[in-house]
Parts: C-alpha cells; structure tokens; sequence
C-alpha cells in the first residue's frame, strides 16, 4: 500500500466556479474545397514515393520488357498526376468560394443602384 492510496479525494462542487463570459467563440465550416486540396496535395506528393517503394521491394524481373520498378514508378507518378488534378480543382473551388465570400460583402456596386 503506498502513500497514495489513503489520500481522500474532495468531491468536486461546481457552484464553486465563477464562470465569467469571455470572447465568444464563432465556428465556422471548412471553406468548400480546402480538404480536396490537401488530399490532392498529399496524394501527389506521396504517390510516386510508394510507387518507387513498391517496385524496389517487388524485386528483380527478367522476363519482361519493363520492370517492376518501371511499372511501380509509373503507376505512382499516374496516381499523383491525379492527385494534382484534385488540387487544383480543390483549389479552384477555394478560390471561387472567397471571391464569392468577398463579393457579398463588399455590397452593391455602383450599377447595381443605378434606376
């Protein structure tokens, strides 16, 4: 038994805490487009990486034209060039949602109140 093990423990009382109001706090949701970004991003980045760790470990081959490594490279290098597709529509996406974001509020123009 140690020392521990006979301490008493104090419930703990709430009404003890003065709660005073601070900074409110506003959450707002990801902007549309910023996830298909980082995943496109991340996605190209580490694509031909894995690629190139699955042709090394896939071994030596002799009987085809290309070997695994080729075909581990290229399949990498295929699935990033997807993935930059992804970021950049990604990031098309973010780009028009805080124009658009920017538009609303910076209010009518002066044609719009034009008669």
């Amino acid at each position: 038994m140690t020392d521990r093990d006979h301490v008493a423990t104090p419930e703990l009382d709430t009404s003890d805490f003065d709660v005073t109001p601070g900074r409110p706090i506003r959450l707002e949701p990801t902007a549309p487009g910023f996830w298909m970004t980082v995943l496109g991003v991340v996605v190209a980045a580490l694509a031909p990486l894995f690629g190139f760790l699955f042709g090394v470990m896939s071994g030596r081959s002799d009987t085809g034209m290309f070997s695994p490594l080729y075909w581990g490279l290229f399949t990498g290098v295929i699935i990033g060039g997807v993935g930059v597709l992804a970021a950049v529509a990604g990031g098309v996406r973010l780009w028009r949602h805080h124009q658009g974001a920017r538009a609303a509020s910076a209010g009518p123009t002066a044609s719009e109140l034009r008669p």
